[in-house]
């Protein structure tokens, strides 16, 4: 119990301690890069979701062209 109510009581000045040596110009500054980071990692899903569907449709087409010639030959 006495850990725990330690814990808390650090915690609280930890966070006493980020507030007063500017912890809002930080969080403002982490914030900005975070955004911008967001916008490049949307980009880039969208190139990687594009390229797979690619694949995925080649993949497939070379599956059923295999498929129609293999049943052509059992024949």
């Amino acid at each position: 119990m006495i850990k725990f109510v330690l814990g808390v009581i650090v915690g609280i000045v930890l966070c006493l301690f980020f507030l007063y040596f500017g912890g809002g110009t930080t969080v403002k500054k982490l914030g900005a890069g975070l955004s911008d980071t967001g916008k490049k990692m949307e980009a880039l899903e969208g190139v990687m979701k594009k390229e797979a569907d690619e694949t995925l449709k080649g993949v497939k087409q070379k599956i059923f062209e295999e498929g129609k010639g293999s049943s052509k030959a059992t024949q």
